[in-house]
């Protein structure tokens, strides 16, 4: 007689997607009746037109682009497959499109603070508008200058389009606590479009592999050309040069200034683990032959960011009111004790995508209080350069364990995220720091 084995597909409890939504919904709305000050400016129907337009027009473009970024990761591997390409040369890839962004990716930021944050981010929308040009008239794109491209899209995201709606929010002279919430909105509104960009995608495609293959390449050049137009159209009567005086004594107190050098470094080790966690995430679910439906655990992984990132105004302005530095604190402490329980051992499925979410929404608490600490601690003229100086480290890093952990296979997914536990408990460290440091404004730096 004959035995017959069941196997199942593990997939996420459908009621996890109804308790995200309720919870990021009414965290958003109830956020006002809880704040001891005055209501954030997103529900303030009392703010300026001006103000709410400026706004809502950054967070529209912004939606957009997150979009366009997303859409190539969707079928990234399959895509690669589906051409012929092998895993070495897919690991090889990245680290071609890691070490594009160490090498060049490093300098954009200073030459954004140089030359202007808009023409930085119309370069973004170019890049994504040449790969897919590229992507449709070519019958086997090349991987590389793909890799090479997207991950110089990738850091030019990081950091140009903050650094520009900061510069012309002071510019506009427009209120404090509208930048705060702008933050919290760009982690939610992100993480939110690049769970659309997998919806569309995956509706592109549809059931005919073959024949739509190319669809979503034709919806890049598309979503590009479109970011071109608002990028050219928005925000055009302010002045278009961005060229700060004496931008060498700018980049002294850069290098004078220890709460820099400490933001610095807290944000190359979050980069270095949130790099690490989306590359070795499906691995490490997959490993001993388990099944899964990670199209459904993908969204929910960037569901947890965006709960996290709506209880990061709760911490700020609600009745707990944390100073910025705890809330980052706590948050890497917690995330680090999370890639430690990772590391330790390969979990029942359950447990990892449990300890996944909760990573996940801690980043999205972390993502925007470094936002606002940058706010507070680097002036507007180096903001640029000093996130894209402190992904340096953190690509170097990803990059010698690509090589190390992917091709040569000689460090386990284990020992990988164990470093960057490591990372966490690091950045937790420069937190504590910058805290007992206290803040000295920069305003002295302008009136040299």
């Amino acid at each position: 007689m004959a035995v017959v084995i069941e196997s199942s597909v593990w997939e996420p409890n459908p009621s996890l997607f109804v308790f995200i939504f309720l919870a990021c919904l009414l965290s958003v709305f109830l956020l006002p009746y809880a704040s001891r000050s005055a209501p954030p400016s997103v529900f303030d129907h009392g703010a300026s037109l001006h103000s709410s337009r400026f706004q809502r027009n950054f967070l529209l473009l912004y939606s957009l682009c997150s979009v366009m970024e997303g859409v190539p990761s969707v079928f990234g591997e399959f895509e690669f497959s589906y051409f012929g390409v092998s895993r070495e040369q897919m690991v090889l890839s990245l680290c071609v499109g890691f070490a594009a962004s160490l090498i060049v990716g490093s300098f954009l930021g200073v030459l954004s603070d140089t030359i202007g944050h808009r023409k930085f981010c119309l370069f973004f929308c170019i890049l994504h508008l040449f790969v897919g040009i590229w992507k449709r008239i070519t019958a086997h794109p090349s991987v590389w200058v793909a890799s090479v491209c997207l991950s110089l899209a990738s850091s030019i995201y990081s950091f140009s389009f903050e650094t520009w709606m900061v510069v012309e929010h002071e510019k506009q002279g427009h209120r404090e606590d509208l930048l705060s919430d702008t933050f919290w909105l760009m982690a939610f509104l992100g993480s939110a479009s690049f769970i659309g960009s997998q919806v569309f995608a995956n509706w592109l495609i549809g059931d005919d592999l073959k024949k739509r293959m190319a669809s979503p390449s034709t919806a890049a050049v598309l979503l590009a050309l479109v970011g071109v137009i608002c990028v050219a159209r928005l925000w055009r009567g302010s002045s278009q040069q961005e060229v700060f005086e004496d931008h060498g004594r700018s980049y002294s107190y850069f290098f004078d200034d220890r709460r820099i050098w400490l933001l610095a470094c807290a944000q190359a080790c979050l980069h270095f683990s949130i790099s690490m966690f989306w590359i070795l995430w499906t691995p490490i679910l997959v490993a001993d032959g388990r099944e899964l439906h990670l199209g459904l655990i993908y969204p929910c992984l960037l569901g947890a960011r965006m709960l996290g990132s709506t209880i990061f105004p709760w911490l700020i302005s609600g009745s707990l009111s944390f100073r910025t530095e705890d809330c980052t604190l706590y948050a890497f402490i917690i995330s680090g004790f999370v890639l430690s329980a990772v590391a330790y051992d390969y979990q029942e499925i359950g447990v990892l995508v449990a300890l996944f979410f909760l990573f996940q929404a801690c980043v999205g608490v972390i993502l925007p209080s470094l936002a606002r600490l940058r706010t507070m601690y680097v002036p507007n003229d180096l903001r640029g350069g000093m996130i894209s100086f402190s992904l340096a480290p953190a690509n170097a890093a990803v990059l010698l364990f690509l090589v190390h952990g992917g091709y040569y296979r000689s460090v386990s997914n284990a020992a990988i995220m164990a470093f960057a536990a490591v990372g966490l408990f690091a950045a937790a460290g420069c937190m504590h720091v910058l805290k007992r440091l206290g803040k000295q404004p920069y305003q002295h730096l302008r009136k040299l």
